[in-house]
């Protein structure tokens, strides 16, 4: 077992796994470092809202991944265990729970994240480094959580569990989860986070108060990234579905506009080799969003993810629409352990088919037959 903030070597974290160029200490590099709401403006007014008009002792935080909702639910924390005096600002982040709990040693804070998140956020974490971290909330982790919880406060002004994010607890430790939440130790108070509360225990939902997060602004984000040196900010915006927080990350893995916007060319020759070193799951992504705008276009209209310069007219809908749906079968499957390279060039080869009627392809370019992907045919490790 390895704690991962206090040694890294040998470990591999997954900004090693999820990014094009990755590079070491991501979080740090990024400015990513778990602080709450303070460098995230356009949480501000939802912290101040949900501080004054949240009743119970458990909240669940609603938003799209990527604008911030472990950033708010660690600022809610922070503030819930801030020991400035009545009628001041909170969290005040001058106290000494204040400054505990962002150095991330206060006794009376407790997180739970997979382990592959909690290293991506340069928290401390325990794993075994012949293994690859785990990406569930696991029964053990949350049970030793609620034992702590149960135990006497450190500073005297209640407990926090946070966990995020909650759909990552498997079907056992979100059981675990349902009798604290029904009957929670005095002074304990619970926030989840989930981008989905569908797939929560209906029981779990009617429990906690939620609160829905809005998504900043476009203008904001813009600003926010510039002031953070981001290069193409808008195409990168508008590559993650305007999440400037996955924006930041995605630059700084070395994901930049230029990489973005040669992909639908890549495709249309049916070269796989632009996704060679990323991850299957970032590029399922790219490729679904290619598909989505390829469709866009077939239709006439603009396309969201990608630059529109890069998609021409003449591009074949029912083409997209059957990648689409390849592209899907596949995602079910995502942490198969794939072949990627082999996996890369069938849906590439695939995706190539849009643009059968914009021009013939070239003999060293032509497509190869389509690729199916359905029950045992996926490209094996």
């Amino acid at each position: 077992m390895v704690t991962a903030a206090a040694n890294r070597r040998g470990t591999r974290s997954p900004a090693d796994e999820a990014s094009p160029a990755a590079a070491p200490d991501v979080a740090e590099a990024a400015g990513l470092q778990l602080s709450g709401v303070q460098e995230l403006p356009w949480l501000v007014a939802a912290l101040a809202a949900t501080l004054e008009h949240q009743k119970g002792h458990a909240v669940m935080v609603h938003a799209d991944p990527g604008i911030g909702a472990l950033e708010f639910a660690f600022g809610l924390a922070q503030a819930w265990l801030c020991e400035s005096g009545d009628g001041a600002q909170r969290p005040c982040s001058r106290c000494v729970s204040c400054r505990l709990t962002r150095a991330q040693t206060h006794p009376d804070l407790m997180l739970r994240l997979p382990q592959h998140l909690a290293l991506q956020h340069g928290l401390a974490v325990e794993y075994d480094d012949k293994r690859k971290p785990s990406r569930q909330i696991r029964v053990a982790e949350l049970r030793s959580a609620l034992d702590w919880s149960v135990t006497t406060s450190g500073r005297g002004h209640g407990k926090v569990l946070l966990i995020h994010p909650a759909e990552a607890m498997n079907a056992v430790a979100a059981s675990a989860l349902l009798k604290t939440l029904e009957e929670p130790p005095a002074g304990m108070r619970i926030v989840l986070t989930t981008a989905d509360p569908g797939l929560l225990l209906a029981t779990i939902s009617s429990r906690c108060q939620r609160v829905v997060l809005p998504r900043p602004e476009r203008a904001d984000s813009l600003q926010w990234l510039q002031q953070r040196d981001v290069a193409d900010a808008a195409m990168l915006l508008d590559a993650t579905g305007g999440r400037p927080l996955t924006a930041l990350r995605w630059h700084a893995e070395g994901l930049d506009a230029r990489a973005w916007a040669a992909i639908p060319s890549a495709v249309a020759r049916a070269d796989a080799t632009v996704f060679a070193s990323w991850p299957v799951p970032r590029m399922l992504d790219a490729l679904q969003k290619l598909a989505h705008d390829a469709a866009l276009r077939a239709c006439g209209a603009e396309p969201r993810f990608f630059p529109r310069a890069s998609l021409p007219d003449g591009l074949d809908l029912v083409a997209a629409a059957r990648w689409q749906q390849s592209l899907l079968r596949v995602m079910r499957h995502a942490d198969h352990p794939w072949s990627e390279g082999l996996l890369a060039e069938a849906l590439v080869i695939e995706g190539a088919q849009i643009w059968q009627g914009v021009r013939a392809p070239s003999p060293s370019t032509r497509p190869q037959p389509r690729a199916e992907f359905s029950g045992s045919r996926f490209p094996n490790a």
